[in-house]
């Protein structure tokens, strides 16, 4: 077949795809719901779509916005566009229309990949750009279109698609990633902590616009030839947990808030088929890994990873889990602590954590103040996080905005948040800092469990005072505690403490 002339010999869905299509061309590639697509399939698909974006007149760089559920149409679209050489850029699928016309507008999109129902599909884009419904004609459309496709070949390290950071803290922001950063994450991660092999069958509860499902349904299965479950409905612990028994996946990716209501679900169900587990998203609390072996006889493998890293650089690993710990660096990755002059702390003592490694976006999208923030010199990347290592173990204390200094010592959230949710009638629980008289001080939001109630219950805001007054020093307890019907978070699970401050 002819190849296009980029100016390069590289193009990452056809290392994902090529090889494996010839090889196991009847393998099932993807389950979602009554669907099974096979890797030949896929390939096939795949062409079609890159074959849709030439016929509409898409150029190569040009920005292709994916606001869809996870499905086999939102994967052809996808990796279709990287192969046509376009960027491709999967978005969360719960915004609103204001926040997806702010998206098209911040990307430049020229294609809006999208379904009827969405809030994406009444943005007015034909200022900028097209329209494609994956449920109105898009069937008819890939099949009109060939299955074979030359695909537009670059550099590794050349631009591939983009992702929008979660908006844990503001407003979105777009993040380039480059065309090895996929196989990249894959071949650390994914190979050396989870050793994913094509007898595996992965499902993940995160989505594909986040960047840990990004890795967890495509990257990985389609890198090792294993086979990947969607769940395209909202991952309800119902639907999860009705997921898991029909698909028996071997690789179960989930995030903290979802075992835990998983964990409130189950009532005897026997998990064996699944091999491995595994958190990202917001810090694994100890009681939660506690609760899930206890109950289920599976470690989760808890970790850390970021949009801007697509995937997780530090992780827990296969009988070597401290609870508590994101674990030890990722082979592949560096990762140091430093002070606000960028030096080095001592062991134990908490600082920014920077990292190092391929996958590392080059810089945000028409973000300068950002990048100079956030790309320092050497490839080091400050990631917003605030850690602690002794003996190779590294240990989240909060983000750089939500770390607290009460009488003048620095206080983390995350150690206040994890010592709550010990107690039974806690569910969730956020810790941030308010204004007392000129001073900041730590406050804790809870979500309570069922059965508990703080209206039957009038003492149960000291109950819980007292309860953190026998495991935390003094300068750490909480000033009051506010119950809460729910926590505010986005669509990846991430607490959004900055709306509890405001």
């Amino acid at each position: 077949m002819a190849q296009l002339k980029a100016g390069g010999t590289f193009n990452v869905a056809v290392e994902l795809l090529d090889n494996h299509a010839k090889l196991r061309g009847d393998k099932p590639a993807i389950f979602c719901g009554e669907t099974t697509v096979t890797y030949k399939e896929l390939e096939q698909n795949v062409n079609r779509f890159a074959n849709v974006l030439k016929d509409l007149g898409v150029k190569p760089k040009d920005r292709v916005m994916i606001v869809a559920p996870d499905s086999p149409g939102s994967v052809y679209a996808f990796l279709g566009s990287i192969k046509y050489g376009a960027w491709p850029a999967p978005v969360n699928t719960m915004l609103t229309e204001d926040d997806y016309e702010y998206l098209l507008k911040d990307s430049q999109a020229r294609l809006l990949v999208t379904t009827t129902d969405s809030c994406a599909s009444l943005v007015k884009t034909e200022a900028f750009c097209e329209k494609l419904f994956l449920d109105k004609g898009f069937d008819a459309l890939l099949k009109s279109a060939s299955e074979k496709a030359d695909p537009y070949l670059v550099e590794p390290d050349d631009i591939a698609f983009w992702l929008y950071s979660s908006g844990s803290t503001g407003k979105p922001k777009g993040t380039p990633h480059k065309q090895i950063s996929m196989i990249f994450t894959a071949d650390t991660y994914a190979k050396t902590v989870l050793d994913i092999s094509e007898d595996d069958v992965c499902f993940s509860v995160s989505k594909m616009f986040f960047a840990y499902g990004l890795g967890n349904s495509i990257s990985f299965p389609l890198r090792f030839g294993a086979s990947t479950v969607f769940l395209s409905d909202r991952p309800t612990p119902e639907l999860v947990l009705e997921t898991l028994l029909k698909f028996r996946p071997t690789v179960f990716f989930g995030v903290p808030t979802q075992y835990n209501s998983l964990l409130k679900k189950m009532n005897g169900e026997n998990l064996d088929f699944i091999r491995i587990c595994t958190s990202a998203g917001e810090a694994l609390p100890p009681e939660v890994f506690r609760r899930w072996k206890e109950k289920t006889g599976l470690e989760i493998l808890d970790g850390i990873g970021s949009t801007e890293a697509l995937h997780i650089f530090i992780s827990n690993r296969s009988g070597d889990v401290r609870p508590g710990a994101s674990g030890r660096i990722v082979p592949g990755y560096e990762a140091k602590i430093v002070n606000d002059d960028n030096q080095e702390v001592a062991p134990g003592e908490a600082g920014h954590l920077v990292i190092r490694g391929t996958s590392v976006t080059p810089g945000y999208w028409n973000r300068p103040e950002e990048n100079e923030k956030k790309i320092l010199p050497d490839g080091w990347f400050k990631t917003g996080d605030v850690y602690s290592q002794i003996d190779g173990y590294f240990t989240y204390q909060g983000r750089d905005d939500d770390m607290l200094k009460a009488g003048g010592l620095w206080v983390s959230p995350m150690e206040i948040e994890h010592t709550l949710m010990e107690h039974e009638a806690v569910n969730e629980c956020a810790v941030v800092g308010h204004g007392v008289e000129g001073l900041v001080k730590p406050f804790a939001y809870v979500v309570l469990n069922e059965g508990w109630s703080q209206q039957s219950d009038n003492q149960l805001d000291r109950k819980l005072l007292d309860f953190l007054s026998g495991k935390l020093p003094k300068f750490k307890r909480p000033w009051g505690i506010h119950f809460v019907n729910e926590l505010p978070k986005t669509a990846t699970g991430k607490i959004q403490r900055f709306k509890l401050r405001s």
